[in-house]
């Protein structure tokens, strides 16, 4: 299988681009086949090789800004330059702690890995800014979203957002914990639960939750989602499906 990719049906400005990884056209072998883009148990020449052809066909101006996820809600600002005091992060060879990434600077690729956790790519409608951010249930619970959008220099009004492929609502399988970690702090977020036969379980939307969060933060432009990564075996890895296995990637960026 060739190298494919998803591409944002957002009304992004022209300077921005933005794509993300599916499953196949790599090299790595086994659990990893074909396009793990995450380091780990997988051999890291395979990755690194991997690596190389996402830049090779995106034509990327610059290695990812790749991030160390915790499923928390730190989010980091990326630049050309070796990172600063305060938390900011970029440059070669800095991988900083962070569930999100920003940037302002042209030829910075901000990058998220996912495996069923929902990637969630942010813009504003001049091109000025771009931003990743990584998305779990206990990203999303944790607040990881508002953290992305507070942090960008923008106001909420002018941003827009591309929901890449997670866990579809149909797959998501989830315990009773989960469902109150939303619903007691919104309960429109019971919408986005529905119970499995027994009461004892629920199938969680990460898209719906998603999308009720960033309104809440004040982005009502979003687009995407209605993938299935645990369903759609040929396309996606899945941790929930496969446990071991590889990770994909969302990215965007802006050109000069």
């Amino acid at each position: 299988m060739s190298l494919s990719f998803l591409r944002p049906d957002w009304p992004a400005p022209a300077r921005v681009r933005a794509a993300m990884t599916t499953r196949g056209g790599g090299v790595s072998q086994q659990a990893f086949h074909s396009l793990n883009l995450g380091l780990g148990a997988d051999d890291p020449a395979h990755v690194a090789e991997n690596r190389r052809r996402v830049r090779e066909a995106l034509q990327l101006p610059a290695e990812p800004g790749w991030l160390t996820q915790v499923h928390g809600t730190n989010v980091v600002r990326l630049s050309p330059c070796p990172p600063r005091s305060g938390g900011e992060g970029g440059g070669e060879g800095q991988i900083p702690e962070a569930d999100a990434s920003f940037t302002t600077d042209p030829g910075v690729v901000c990058a998220v890995q996912a495996a069923d956790c929902l990637p969630v790519l942010l813009c504003d409608d001049d091109g000025q800014v771009v931003a990743a951010a990584h998305a779990g249930w206990r990203g999303l619970a944790g607040g990881v979203l508002e953290a992305t959008v507070r942090a960008l220099p923008m106001k909420p009004g002018a941003l827009m957002a591309w929901l890449g492929a997670a866990i579809g609502p149909h797959s998501f399988e989830v315990g009773p914990e989960v469902r109150e970690a939303f619903v007691g702090a919104d309960a429109a977020a019971a919408a986005a639960f529905k119970p499995r036969p027994g009461g004892e379980k629920y199938l969680a939307d990460l898209y719906t939750l998603a999308r009720q969060r960033l309104a809440a933060a004040g982005v009502q432009r979003v687009s995407g989602g209605g993938r299935d990564t645990l369903r759609e075996r040929t396309h996606f890895f899945s941790y929930r499906r496969d446990g071991r296995c590889g990770r994909m990637a969302a990215l965007v960026w802006l050109t000069r």
